[in-house]
């Protein structure tokens, strides 16, 4: 559900602007509809998957590492949802500040889950007690962040804007269809590193430009 919802999130506002229909509640409400898919429901989905597949036992000490991380990780995008809000008044860029809920909670967290639930014997060999708080820790850090990452808005380049639209139609694909989850994860995970590195080489090139 949390994937359809990062599906569903992409129309939303491209009908809203083809009908006209855009205002200031919308916005609001869109941010709304993002911390509880993005921010509250993965949170809530990690927690559960720290339990059941990673063994961490209610209120041991484990739990209440992991139950922080998933709090900082909502509250980081609450606050990274409210930074966007107030960006919104000024002209559009192709550029984000910090890393999207959408990314960290819709794409990567929901289908690293997905990946783990079809993959039971890697998900039991893996210290997920461990891991899952440090990912939620280093995700909530980066939509906080300053850093530079890109919007899917048409480019300069034919193949990027030909690489972004046939990625879209395969997530949406594998999201209807419920199949392969490895490859949402695997584009989850490449866009999250090829645009923390397009952020930084655009920006060293235009502090050189100035």
């Amino acid at each position: 559900m949390i994937v359809w919802c990062g599906l569903l999130d992409t129309l939303d506002g491209m009908v809203a602007r083809l009908l006209k229909a855009t205002s200031n509640f919308g916005a609001e409400f869109d941010s709304m509809s993002d911390l509880i898919s993005f921010g509250v429901a993965p949170s809530v989905l990690v927690l559960n998957a720290g339990i059941e597949i990673g063994g961490v036992e209610v209120e041991s000490g484990q739990f209440w590492v992991l139950a922080a991380s998933c709090g900082a990780f909502t509250l980081a995008g609450a606050m990274r949802l409210a930074r966007f809000n107030l960006d919104t008044s000024k002209p559009r860029t192709g550029w984000f500040a910090g890393i999207p809920i959408t990314v960290a909670g819709g794409g990567l967290l929901s289908s690293l889950i997905l990946v783990l639930l079809h993959h039971e014997a890697i998900a039991t060999g893996m210290p997920l007690q461990l891991y899952l708080p440090v990912l939620m820790f280093v995700f909530a850090l980066l939509m906080i962040s300053r850093l530079r990452f890109p919007k899917m808005t048409i480019r300069k380049s034919r193949f990027i804007n030909v690489f972004q639209f046939a990625n879209l139609a395969l997530i949406f694909y594998c999201g209807v269809t419920r199949r392969y989850p490895e490859y949402l994860f695997g584009i989850g995970v490449f866009s999250l590193v090829a645009g923390i590195i397009a952020g930084r080489i655009t920006r060293d090139a235009e502090l050189d430009q100035e």
